[in-house]
């Protein structure tokens, strides 16, 4: 399993800037929120994810990139949303 600075090194690598043009978030069922609730399209949008230790480094690396300006919003998830998720906003996506 991925440190908190393996997973925040590696979507940081992933991005491109302007964060704000990304949406971050976790969940406990990563790939269902990003290509289900989120529309995004698995093989022609920007995306990633990594499972945190826990729910609460999971929730530290999310509020890392929305402080960098990320769209998103702190609190989703449950006790068991150790994935953290990105991607890029398109004109398909749902935020």
């Amino acid at each position: 399993m991925a440190t908190k600075k393996e997973i925040i090194d590696k979507f940081e690598d992933y991005m491109s800037k302007p964060y704000s043009s990304w949406y971050v978030g976790i969940s406990e069922n990563p790939r269902n929120r990003l290509f289900k609730d989120h529309n995004v399209d698995e093989k022609n949008n920007r995306w990633t994810y990594n499972t945190a230790s826990s729910s609460t480094i999971a929730r530290e690396i999310e509020k890392y990139f929305l402080d960098l300006g990320c769209d998103g919003g702190p609190g989703g998830g449950d006790k068991d949303a150790k994935a953290v998720y990105a991607y890029k906003k398109t004109t398909n996506t749902n935020p």
